[in-house]
């Protein structure tokens, strides 16, 4: 388990630099007293980990940035990879209020070594030819966030899957799979969704794309009160979810997904062993079983695939 005594512990995501992964991760201090005010106060931490069990904490990669920055409330969740010509690029959600609401965009910084990240400013918001606004109060906040990416699998540049929602339909049902690409992850533009509205999900959060065994997935995450009144109808507690995928681009099986863990363990991730290649589940605790909420991540679980379904393992 990953724990610091002074802080929540949300939302992750992984780098591989060969030698030992590296954990970036929101946190926030306790001393806020309400969990539910740590995403206003989040910066992204760092830690390193020669086998994804022992943590060593490092200096943190961003924190949020001035007045007028597309960030200025608070640097939320992203993904990291890199460049062929050694740099490592981090993009993250930048946060900001507008009257009083949130409203996300696309930011990312760079680094060297994985270490010192130099913020290199924003990228991407939502188009409203696709993605749902503020202005059009359909959500309590303008969705546009947790890019996750990835090169194309054809080798045309690059891709981004974001947390969006689109712009038709019960308001419930609009979220979908944002999409930006780019030819060199420096210069990006924003595309349409590589999903439809109505597929049971009033937004997808943190997503990231996995090949099991040959098979694409697309990993996400909801809560029961953040999905559509039919799926909630069923009794859905919500949590970590899997879609069946034609490729990791889509399109995406996401009214067919399976709860891969409750909303005891959230945003979880598929992480691969690089030994190995066995696939390893680690999530933050959520909700606990007393329903405070937990603030730590959990050490790694092994996960396999079976008659086509993603199953977790002790």
């Amino acid at each position: 388990m990953f724990a610091l005594p002074e802080s929540w512990v949300w939302d992750f995501w992984f780098a591989d630099d060969g030698e030992l992964y590296h954990l970036f991760f929101l946190h926030a201090p306790k001393s806020l007293i309400d969990p539910d005010a740590r995403h206003y106060s989040a910066s992204i931490g760092h830690a390193v980990s020669p086998d994804l069990t022992s943590w060593t904490r490092v200096a943190d990669a961003l924190t949020h940035g001035q007045p007028g920055d597309f960030d200025e409330l608070a640097t939320w969740t992203g993904s990291v990879t890199r460049h062929s010509d050694g740099t490592w690029f981090l993009f993250y959600t930048g946060a900001r209020l507008v009257d009083g609401k949130n409203v996300q965009s696309i930011c990312y910084a760079t680094s060297p070594d994985l270490d010192a990240w130099e913020k290199q400013g924003w990228i991407a918001e939502a188009d409203d030819h696709w993605y749902e606004k503020l202005a059009d109060q359909g959500w309590h906040d303008e969705a546009f966030r947790d890019p996750w990416v990835l090169p194309d699998p054809d080798g045309n540049g690059w891709h981004l899957l974001i947390t969006a929602r689109g712009r038709t339909g019960p308001t419930d049902d609009r979220g979908v799979v944002g999409h930006c690409w780019s030819p060199d992850l420096r210069t990006w533009e924003v595309r349409p969704p590589l999903s439809e509205v109505g597929e049971g999900f009033g937004q997808l959060e943190v997503m990231h794309t996995v090949v099991v065994e040959g098979q694409p997935f697309l990993l996400f995450s909801c809560l029961a009160q953040d999905a559509s009144e039919a799926l909630r109808n069923t009794g859905t507690p919500g949590g970590t979810w899997a879609a069946r995928a034609q490729s990791v681009l889509g399109p995406y099986d996401l009214s067919g997904a399976q709860l891969l863990a409750d909303a005891r363990f959230y945003v979880g991730r598929l992480v691969q062993l690089r030994d190995t290649g066995q696939w390893r589940f680690m999530a933050f605790d959520h909700e606990m079983p007393d329903g405070s909420f937990g603030g730590t991540i959990t050490d790694p679980r092994p996960v396999s695939l079976v008659d086509g379904e993603l199953v977790l393992g002790g």
